[in-house]
């Protein structure tokens, strides 16, 4: 089988789409499919790229057991529309600067990551980073359900 390969997207690749990389490895470990799903996060910006997340994004995701210690920041690249099925951005701007360098051919596996919340009632995944502790538990929390439906839709798409 075919290794499924996911990309979570933000702006600065500091504080969602890391999250949501962890919280998804998590997720894809505690059900056995490390090892048939690869996960990847990055920015439509490069404004930290090698920075590690930030700091109140680590302290609220190692609250719900999740680590983002090992991540760097990194920028989208057009190779990154041909290697992953599926590019996963947290809001619409994430979209429409996906698809600014996505060639037609790709713009199939762009989707937004609430789209598989099961429990919250958003389209978005809004950036926390000018917010308090509140702002990012609240990211956690629809990160968390979002993974939780792409695992479900996942396994039965890809019957595993």
């Amino acid at each position: 089988m075919k290794t499924i390969t996911l990309l979570f997207v933000c702006l600065g690749n500091i504080c969602r789409s890391p999250t949501a990389e962890a919280v998804m490895r998590a997720k894809v470990y505690r059900a056995g499919l490390a090892n048939k799903i690869h996960l990847d996060s990055a920015g439509t910006g490069d404004w930290y790229v090698g920075a590690a997340p930030d700091p109140r994004a680590c302290c609220a995701a190692i609250s719900r057991g999740y680590t983002l210690d090992e991540l760097r920041v990194r920028q989208i690249s057009a190779s990154d529309f041909v290697q992953f099925d599926l590019l996963l951005p947290m809001d619409h701007n994430n979209v429409t600067e996906l698809h600014r360098s996505c060639p037609l051919e790709y713009r199939h596996k762009i989707q937004l990551l609430m789209e598989f919340a099961r429990h919250h009632d958003t389209d978005i995944v809004k950036d926390p980073y000018f917010g308090n502790h509140e702002a990012f538990d609240r990211v956690l929390d629809e990160i968390e359900d979002a993974c939780d439906g792409l695992l479900v839709n996942l396994r039965h798409l890809y019957e595993i």
